[in-house]
């Protein structure tokens, strides 16, 4: 019997102890990381890992990111080079996806991988997610916790407007500060722009964006060409609203919304999601969004939004 509608507990120790009990009895959870809300489900148990890709109609050929407490914890599931565990140092805990080759013996549901030899892994940040961890003592597979191919969460509501009949339980600790997804890197290369900018992580230069995932194989998540989509046509690049848009602003660009009005481009990453859900609930036909500089993490913003905005 599927539940009807999930229970939303403010974040604490209740909150932590009922999520992990539906985790160890193959369940997933929906929690905040500081990126996006995720939907959690324990990264060893095949059955529960259906679980989550049943929730969110995603394609088994797409694969998982792995979280996990601390970089030990990481190491037993993947194998690192030098680079890699330098990336790790300085960026863990945080919003940064490191895909490794996994180990034989790391025990991780092959649903997870999608099949690859290697496995996308990261050490979050948010004080929920590791709050779970530790309760579950276990890697979690955590997806964002919304159907696929849909506007991401970074907020309970959005999970309840969008999974409500699907999951358990939403824990909810306030909107997520990053508000997007992160990056993701295999090597030198970029397989998904996030709030970490190639400038950050490769100041020596050198990053590079990988190939296009049509002639490679997906690799990671985020690398579908239609993805993050509201249900409305949007429309890029916009600086005015045409008749029946609902035109989300930037800077000089105002509109029926804003990303930043100072044209903030962290405050504008933050504020995307919870933006293209108010305008897919608007009275509007459509959507339109006001230009954002390819800059910093303005890279990732259009990222987001060039998916959304693809034919599906």
């Amino acid at each position: 019997m599927k539940p009807t509608n999930p229970r939303i507990l403010p974040y604490g120790t209740a909150a932590i102890e009922a999520a992990a009990e539906v985790i160890r009895a193959g369940g997933c959870v929906a929690v905040p990381t500081e990126t996006v809300y995720g939907l959690a489900a324990d990264a060893t148990d095949s059955r529960a890992v259906a679980g989550i890709y049943a929730a969110k109609g995603r394609p088994s050929f797409n694969p998982l990111i792995v979280h996990v407490p601390d970089l030990a914890a990481a190491e037993r599931i993947a194998l690192f080079d030098d680079a890699a565990r330098e990336l790790a140092r300085r960026f863990w805990p945080g919003p940064l996806t490191l895909v490794l080759p996994v180990r034989p013996d790391a025990g991780i549901a092959s649903l997870v991988t999608a099949g690859l030899d290697t496995v996308a892994v990261r050490v979050p940040r948010h004080r929920a997610m590791q709050a779970l961890l530790a309760a579950c003592g276990r890697p979690l597979a955590a997806p964002s916790a919304n159907r696929s191919g849909t506007i991401s969460p970074t907020r309970a509501e959005h999970v309840d407007a969008n999974l409500g009949d699907r999951i358990a339980l939403v824990i909810d600790d306030g909107a997520t500060p990053a508000g997007i997804e992160s990056t993701i890197v295999r090597g030198h290369a970029i397989l998904r722009p996030g709030p970490l900018t190639p400038e950050a992580l490769f100041p020596g230069g050198g990053a590079a964006t990988a190939a296009d995932p049509d002639a490679t194989g997906i690799v990671a998540p985020g690398q579908l060409a239609s993805h993050y989509a509201p249900s409305k046509p949007l429309r890029l690049n916009a600086r005015d609203a045409r008749p029946g848009e609902w035109l989300i602003g930037f800077g000089p660009v105002a509109g029926d919304d804003s990303l930043s009005p100072a044209g903030d481009l962290t405050e504008a990453a933050a504020a995307l999601f919870d933006a293209l859900h108010r305008a897919d609930a608007a009275p509007a036909a459509a959507i339109a969004v006001a230009p954002v500089p390819e800059t910093g993490i303005g890279v990732a913003i259009n990222d987001r939004l060039r998916r959304a905005a693809h034919p599906r």
